[in-house]
């Protein structure tokens, strides 16, 4: 008996113990992939061609095959631009639904306060915002897809100084992607021989600006430098029309989608910033390596949702594309460490922020030269010479 009762003992922990594993096993034939974006509040228009991005890209590839024959689970949750509901999201697609990879989230704030979770499960994360902080220090499971915004300050101030614009003013939204500007910024401008003449705050939901703006007016900057995501950007814009204000105005590249120029009206007209090239990609040159893979982007995208397309959505594109890409270098293994191994070797990726190029050094793999320096030009984007 007490031969038997030790089979019946060694079956059950097998039981317990090792079916479970045989099913996660079996349940590696798919590339389960967790999103998280802001589709509603503040920053749907950022999230929410995020997301429809991740859908119809999944969709794409699961008709044609899957990556490498492995179709794509997405299990996309929305944060509503919430930091809790986004945390909450997060420890659902960890802990729940035990995903391989997460995309997102859309900002700065929220990806800061997700990114340890990602990290302490062991699993990669591949952040949809820009702030600097987010792999810089370099942290083993999370990447961005996104040029840093010490990249997009470069380029203005390659532009101002071109111009001859030696004092400049700035006005930034007190978010985690406005204090990261605002650092880059206060850092960079005294760096390039500029002198910092005004540094003016603005919150998230404010409606109105004419004070702050009126503060650098009265200090007579060459230029002013906005920093900061929609309607905040659109709101300065109009209250700089009505101040009369003719002070050149460079904006961030947190507002590279045409509802900026929607919100904004004929305030935008003039108005200058760094952005990819998705938005131009009609005007960049035909042998361009991105030429296209934005083409196809634009097309797929304005097609399947009639609407403009916008550098948001193809920060979902270029996240599924990287994984996929990753794969190349996992020998097929979807499992999160060797998808992150993966991740760390991809090199030459095409992707409609730039061409990425990852190192265990370096988790964003982009530089200065993903942008383009971009004008508002009859309501539309005109790449400036």
């Amino acid at each position: 008996m007490s031969s038997i009762f030790h089979k019946l003992v060694v079956f059950l922990l097998f039981v317990v113990f090792a079916m479970p594993s045989l099913a996660g096993a079996a349940e590696r034939d798919t590339l389960k992939i967790g999103a998280v974006a802001s589709a509603t509040g503040p920053a749907s228009f950022l999230g929410q061609p995020e997301k429809l991005t991740a859908e119809m890209i999944t969709e794409k590839i699961n008709a044609e095959g899957g990556v490498n024959g492995m179709p794509i689970e997405l299990i996309f949750y929305d944060d509503e631009t919430d930091v809790n509901k986004c945390v909450l999201a997060v420890q659902k697609l960890v802990r729940k639904d035990k995903v391989d990879a997460i995309i997102g989230p859309t900002t700065s704030g929220n990806t800061l306060a997700v990114m340890r979770i990602a990290s302490q499960a062991g699993i990669p994360l591949l952040s949809m915002a820009s702030a600097e902080k987010i792999v810089d220090p370099v942290d083993p499971w999370v990447f961005k897809v996104t040029p840093s915004d010490s990249h997009a300050v470069t380029r203005i101030l390659q532009h101002a100084e071109k111009n001859g614009y030696k004092r400049l003013a700035i006005i930034t939204v007190s978010d985690g992607f406005g204090q990261s500007g605002r650092d880059f910024l206060q850092k960079l401008i005294p760096e390039a021989g500029m002198e910092l003449v005004a540094d003016e705050l603005y919150g998230p939901n404010d409606t109105d600006m004419t004070a702050q703006l009126t503060s650098i007016k009265n200090v007579n900057p060459d230029a002013i430098i906005c920093w900061g995501t929609n309607p905040g950007p659109a709101v300065i814009a109009k209250n700089r029309v009505q101040l009369g204000i003719e002070t050149p105005l460079y904006m961030s590249h947190g507002v590279a989608s045409k509802k900026f120029i929607e919100l904004a009206g004929d305030a935008a007209e003039g108005l200058m910033l760094p952005a990819g090239r998705l938005i131009v990609a009609e005007q960049i040159p035909d042998d361009h390596p991105q030429k296209q893979v934005l083409m196809d982007y634009k097309e797929s995208y304005e097609k399947t949702f009639q609407s403009p397309v916008s550098t948001f959505g193809g920060h979902a594109y270029d996240a599924i594309g990287l994984l996929a890409a990753a794969m190349d270098h996992s020998g097929n293994d979807s499992s999160a460490e060797a998808l992150r191994n993966g991740l760390e070797k991809v090199k030459g990726f095409v992707g409609t922020a730039g061409i990425f190029t990852l190192s265990p050094e370096d988790h964003n793999g982009l530089d200065a030269t993903a942008f383009e320096m971009i004008t508002i030009k009859n309501g539309d984007w005109k790449i400036m010479d």
